[in-house]
């Protein structure tokens, strides 16, 4: 079971990183028009934004569990963490299930991208320019697609969690 939740954990993460340097590197090219600056910010920005995507995704588990958790039942999960009893990898990373939680979520990972896009691009342009544009373009058109990738993730993972449930109610 760990290997498998590791495994799609894994995937998720590298759908992601797939996605993000193919949208980085257009985006990249078509403010700079030049392939040299474009690859390089199109390779370095996914790279920084994958793990700051990992850590965005990590937090926003751990706040939709706990919305979905009551305190008693957190408590005990928390008790049975700290005595290896529990493993929170296995739980399911899914969609908000509110449009203000997905609106949350999506607004802060906008966010997150900005500063990060920005940072990276003026680090390689040295322009201050051209790292607002990449900044504010690039992550514009990531978050649309971070709100597909988060939504087809979150239909391969209810249905994991179906057929781990039919499976453990069939033995």
């Amino acid at each position: 079971m760990v290997i498998r939740t590791v495994r799609a954990l894994a995937l998720k993460i590298a759908s992601y990183a797939t996605m993000h340097l193919i949208v980085a590197i257009l985006v990249a090219y078509a403010i700079t028009r030049d392939w040299t600056l474009a690859l390089a910010i199109g390779l370095v920005e996914p790279i920084a934004q994958t793990f700051a995507f990992a850590l965005h995704d990590r937090i926003w588990h751990r706040i939709e569990r706990r919305k979905r958790l009551g305190t008693l039942q957190e408590t005990a999960e928390a008790v049975e963490g700290r005595l290896g009893l529990h493993d929170h990898h296995a739980c399911n990373h899914a969609l908000p299930t509110s449009f203000r939680t997905l609106a949350w979520k999506t607004g802060t990972y906008g966010v997150m991208h900005f500063a990060v896009a920005v940072l990276v691009a003026f680090v390689l342009s040295g322009d201050w320019r051209i790292a607002l544009a990449v900044g504010t373009l690039e992550p514009l058109v990531q978050t649309v697609f971070f709100t597909l990738h988060d939504r087809i993730w979150s239909r391969i993972e209810r249905r994991r969690a179906e057929r781990r449930a039919r499976e453990f109610q069939a033995a």
